[in-house]
């Protein structure tokens, strides 16, 4: 399970130099990322954080794409709940998040990605087959192909069992594809012998 960033490239990275199969190189970043948008959309609605399910993908940087479509809280859909201006304004505070994170701590998160992490662990090493938002090795998916990049999978003893396809607006579909380039161009610059 990959961390450290830049955690799409990473990902690439361990893959080729451990030379395991995908289902066995996952990153962290969905989980983060997500709870992020949760907490977010807690704070906007006055509602429990545990009441809110939803998902970000693509990579794990600026252009990361929280899935409006998919989001509800309580089984309530988000726009039933809040203001598209005020949805945005949430969208683009998750994709800077982390910076944000940096600015007032003068360093990165530390506790926040651990928490991720265990979640993470506990689904591989206890084979709990929970779908979490995580970044994965994709194979025509979503329409990417040979990529890292977040999505929500399914994960069990067999690390990676499975990448869950959702049903994304026009909008998020084209988000995802911004995103998808961002990722490869930073995975461009790696040299993998």
């Amino acid at each position: 399970m990959i961390v450290s960033n830049p955690l799409d490239a990473m990902c690439h990275v361990a893959k080729a130099a451990s030379g395991f199969p995908r289902e066995r190189v996952v990153g962290m970043a969905g989980v983060l990322d997500t709870s992020r948008f949760e907490c977010f959309i807690a704070q906007e609605t006055g509602l429990s954080v545990k009441e809110i399910t939803a998902t970000v993908l693509g990579g794990h940087g600026d252009q990361m794409v929280p899935v409006v479509s998919a989001t509800t809280v309580g089984g309530i859909p988000l726009d039933q709940l809040v203001t598209r201006s005020k949805i945005n304004k949430m969208v683009e505070r998750t994709k800077v998040g982390g910076g944000e994170l940096v600015k007032l701590l003068g360093t990165s998160a530390w506790y926040a990605p651990g928490a991720a992490a265990a979640q993470m662990v506990d689904a591989i090493c206890l084979d709990e087959k929970r779908i979490l938002p995580a970044t994965a090795f994709l194979e025509g998916e979503y329409g990417i192909k040979d990529l890292y990049m977040g999505v929500p999978v399914r994960l069990g003893a067999g690390g990676a069992e499975e990448v869950v396809k959702l049903k994304l607006t026009a909008a998020e579909k084209k988000m995802l594809k911004v995103s998808e380039a961002a990722v490869r161009d930073v995975v461009s610059v790696l040299t993998v012998e």
